[in-house]
């Protein structure tokens, strides 16, 4: 049985761990294994793939070249201009070249979208329709790097994720997030506060994505591991809001559950620059909910004690996934848990998730009320 090792401790590893576990052994011990998985972008863009693959082993996950279009918005923005893949309008500003800043922003017509240029753990973004509020947000994170100004596009999100062997793809299922705190949308951006799957289909995203590995190509980067394409699907057709170099937190606990293939076998043939399987998943819809610690995301309460978890999974089709939380069941960060379900139809599979996540308590727990049904 193939030996497959996942970096990283949030709910998008726990997904990988809990999936990868039906057809192969889930091993601690990088060293031990035949594969080695990097969940998060972090150590991507830090060159832990690079790394690993220069001491002979196969890792799912770009190398760091790749891992720019995460790590420098700015970066990525030029790759899909010379893709010519359509995004909004943008404009990079530095602490030493911010000239027009001003001027920019009050020439988009429906507001602003301001993004670090360095990762920020999906939190670094402010989108708002009021212009003055885009320049102060800018001007006080120009003070710790550049900054990416775009015009703000308006239509329902959608996340396409690829397997990429460095020369070809493969689609896994599509999702839809939340990323406000909450209901209705409102709030600040998070990291994700939940998320469902299957989404309504974008058949350009395919081409947009191949397009974009062609580009990837071109510059001599050689990409193994999931492309995350965040489009929004405006009434000029969509355009890409952004790549993520790994797969969307909290996406794969909705998307990696729906699998009914072997996931080993599919990231394995992408890490050997293989040939690959194409995936297969269940008609049942999934839809997880984050349950996040008082502060989140501002800050973190941690410490506190969480019950109910064996109670909710007792439930048939919930599956709760851990992120900020401790091996003796106390929070340790502003995500706590995942509260995952599988249903025939997304409506059911809401009901369900709802259901299990009135067995769990924990101090300050909040939460959105209304996954997948906006």
């Amino acid at each position: 049985m193939m030996r497959v090792a996942v970096v990283g401790s949030g709910g998008r590893e726990h997904a990988f761990r809990h999936v990868l576990a039906r057809t192969a052994h889930v091993v601690e011990d990088v060293d031990s294994a035949d594969l080695v998985v990097i969940g998060p972008e972090q150590p991507l863009v830090d060159g832990l793939a690079d790394k690993l693959r220069a001491q002979g082993k196969l890792v799912f996950g770009p190398n760091s070249d790749g891992a720019r279009l995460e790590g420098s918005k700015a970066w990525m923005k030029d790759v899909l201009d010379a893709a010519r893949v359509p995004t909004a309008r943008h404009r990079t500003f530095t602490p030493d070249d911010a000239g027009g800043l001003d001027e920019f922003v009050h020439s988009l017509p429906h507001g602003a979208v301001v993004k670090t240029d360095y990762l920020a753990a999906g939190k670094g973004v402010l989108v708002t329709p009021h212009h003055p509020e885009a320049v102060v947000d800018a001007r006080a994170k120009l003070a710790h790097g550049a900054v990416v100004i775009e015009e703000l596009l308006a239509g329902p999100e959608l996340s396409v994720f690829a397997v990429c062997n460095g020369k070809d793809f493969v689609l896994l299922p599509n999702a839809r997030d939340h990323k406000r705190v909450g209901d209705g949308d409102t709030g600040p951006n998070t990291g994700g506060m939940g998320a469902y799957s299957p989404a309504p289909d974008e058949p350009e995203a395919a081409e947009l994505i191949d397009r974009t590995l062609a580009e990837l190509q071109r510059r001599g980067i050689d990409y193994r591991g999931v492309l995350f394409a965040g489009l929004i699907l405006t009434a000029d057709g969509p355009k890409m809001l952004e790549y993520n170099v790994r797969l969307g937190d909290p996406e794969a606990q909705v998307v990696l559950p729906r699998l009914d293939c072997d996931l080993a076998e599919l990231l394995y043939a992408a890490a050997a620059g293989d040939p690959l399987p194409a995936p297969t998943a269940t008609a049942d819809a999934a839809i997880t909910v984050v349950l996040a610690s008082e502060g989140y995301p501002t800050s973190a309460r941690i410490g506190d004690p969480v019950t109910g978890i064996e109670d909710a999974e007792a439930i048939d089709g919930i599956t709760v996934f851990r992120a900020g939380i401790t091996p003796d069941n106390r929070t340790s960060g502003g995500r706590v848990l995942s509260v995952t379900a599988l249903a025939p139809d997304l409506n059911a599979a809401r009901t369900k998730a709802y259901e299990a996540i009135q067995h769990i308590e924990f101090t300050g727990m909040h939460y959105r009320k209304d996954i997948g049904s906006t």
